[in-house]
């Protein structure tokens, strides 16, 4: 696949402008039968890319085996393992395609180093493994994105050295870029892909006095500040050692601890309230516009809406590159809570003083925000009851909705910041779920949530992973693997979205995210509820 030249800017060009591509038309004993497909009867499963006739379920969408940007006999194997078990055979190729694709098509760069994934130094230079991963059809590299992209890998780096060191990689690549700029969404790198298209935005850093230089520099992609971008550098750090056991990413590389104090610090800052922050010599210390079409792609006089001080951070943009309404975004935040809190256990294995002062830093830090968040951000909604807002501002207003771009509220049990029987969290679900969130739609296409990122109408299959993802009933998870099936419309691939009564409207056909979050669901299913795929019960 062409890694080079790409789609639109997902998130700057006005939805009129994006090209819209057209196309015509019990719990115990099912996990002991997923281990026994997965591990004990490999003779008895097909090969995807030798029985693609055989299945007439989607297209095989695998470049072929010497055009993959990066292979791994494990990940191939666990394709073969899952898709033996799957009885719908359109399900099983969407996951054959999906689950690879970061792998495939998106490992823009990676120089393996001399560390293993065993932490085990391997001599010579000590040289740093590095991974560039772009998001699909923008050439460029998101925090938020590529941790995302290669969580589902995450089960299988403790038995495959290279799958091991591909992360390592991208561990170090992330760590470089918060160093770079703690406040950038994106990176690029500008011989191999050329310029950001954004150079022209007007965002900057302090310097002496009041005095502000320009922050779009090379290397820099986009620079919009989401509080989630500096949360999914510490979940893929932590994900990797709680995979592994390995410190090796993290005490090698003199780079990540400076990364992670700059993360933690822009964390703590960002909870200053916007007047105290406007009052500081030069001003906010962020700050961002853009001429733009669309006004969330920008910020209102530079800093956004205000917002008192909650204990929360603000996040002036949100996970679908979209400015916030109200500047404390509250899925952002708790998802901080659950990071902060897990990466303090990393940082207490790293070992060092250092490490350990910023360990206790990070949990009173989150359990000042999970304070913030209980205090300002459960609110009582004329419909649903008491609920979790959207979007607050700390002066009592509140924006009751949600994004499929995750963060979300529907994905806060997935985040790991409440249960999913939590009685406040279910009360939200409800209601996110329903037409008392403004960006939720139901079509002959199937419902889902969306977003103003694309526009009204058009459904995101993000969101409807999400559903299945933090649902405890088969019914509703097999009504969500329907509505799936019918997104794809015939690629062979998740999109970013479809229209609610047209899935053959679609914007982005190659959009890794949204394929490895929809593999992640189909493993989750094969290890819990292995029956929905079997067809067993």
């Amino acid at each position: 696949p062409a890694v080079s030249g790409g789609g639109p800017r997902a998130s700057s060009s006005p939805p009129h402008e994006r090209k819209m591509v057209q196309k015509t038309s019990s719990i115990t004993i099912s996990s002991l039968l997923f281990q026994f497909l997965l591990f004990v009867s490999p003779l008895i499963r097909a090969d995807f890319g030798k029985q693609e006739e055989r299945w007439c379920g989607c297209p095989n969408r695998r470049p072929p085996e010497e055009e993959r940007r990066f292979r791994s006999a494990t990940v191939e194997k666990a394709i073969n393992s899952v898709v033996g078990m799957i009885k719908d055979r359109e399900l099983a190729c969407l996951f054959a395609n999906c689950f690879p694709n970061t792998l495939d098509t998106t490992v823009f760069l990676h120089t393996p180093g001399e560390t293993a994934g065993s932490g085990k130094s391997g001599g010579g230079s000590g040289v740093l493994a590095d991974t560039f991963i772009i998001t699909g059809d923008i050439p460029a590299m998101w925090l938020r994105d590529s941790c995302n992209q290669v969580l589902p890998y995450m089960r299988f780096v403790s038995s495959d050295p290279a799958l091991a060191q591909l992360i390592e990689g991208l561990i170090h690549r992330q760590a470089s870029q918060v160093l770079a700029d703690p406040y950038a969404n994106a990176h690029n790198i500008p011989s191999l892909t050329g310029p950001s298209p954004h150079t022209s935005d007007a965002t900057s850093n302090p310097t002496f006095g009041p005095s502000r230089t320009n922050a779009m520099v090379p290397g820099i992609f986009e620079r919009k500040f989401e509080l989630d971008s500096l949360c999914a550098f510490l979940k893929l750090s932590r994900s990797y050692y709680e995979a592994t056991n390995s410190t090796a990413p993290f005490t090698e590389n003199p780079d990540w601890a400076g990364a992670a104090v700059r993360a933690i610090s822009v964390i703590d800052s960002m909870r200053m309230s916007s007047e105290s922050e406007a009052a500081q010599e030069g001003g906010p210390i962020y700050q961002f516009q853009r001429a733009a079409l669309e006004p969330t792609d920008t910020l209102l006089h530079g800093t956004g809406s205000p917002g008192a001080e909650t204990g929360m951070a603000r996040s002036p943009f949100r996970p679908s590159d979209d400015a916030t309404t109200f500047p404390f975004l509250v899925p952002a935040n708790a998802m901080a809570v659950v990071e902060l809190r897990r990466v303090a256990n990393l940082m207490r294995k790293a070992g060092s003083r250092d490490m350990l002062s910023l360990a206790d830093r990070a949990e009173v830090l989150a359990n000042e925000i999970d304070q913030g968040i209980q205090t300002y951000a459960v609110i009582k909604h004329p419909s649903t009851g008491e609920v979790y807002a959207y979007e607050v501002d700390g002066f009592g207003n509140s924006y009751f909705a949600d994004d499929a771009n995750v963060p979300s509220l529907l994905s806060l049990p997935y985040l790991g910041y409440v249960p999913a029987n939590d009685t406040v969290y279910k009360r939200t679900r409800h209601g996110v779920l329903s037409r008392a969130n403004p960006w939720y739609f139901n079509g002959t296409a199937g419902s889902g949530i969306g977003g103003p990122h694309v526009g009204l109408d058009m459904i995101w299959p993000m969101s409807i992973i999400m559903r299945a993802l933090t649902s405890t009933d088969d019914r509703e998870i097999a009504e969500c693997l329907s509505i799936l099936k019918r997104s794809s419309a015939g690629t062979g691939l998740m999109h970013e979205s479809f229209q609610k009564d047209n899935p053959g409207t679609f914007t982005r056909p190659w959009f890794a995210w949204a394929n490895s979050l929809f593999a992640d669901l189909i493993f989750t299913l094969a290890e819990k509820r292995p029956h929905l795929l079997t067809g067993a019960g």
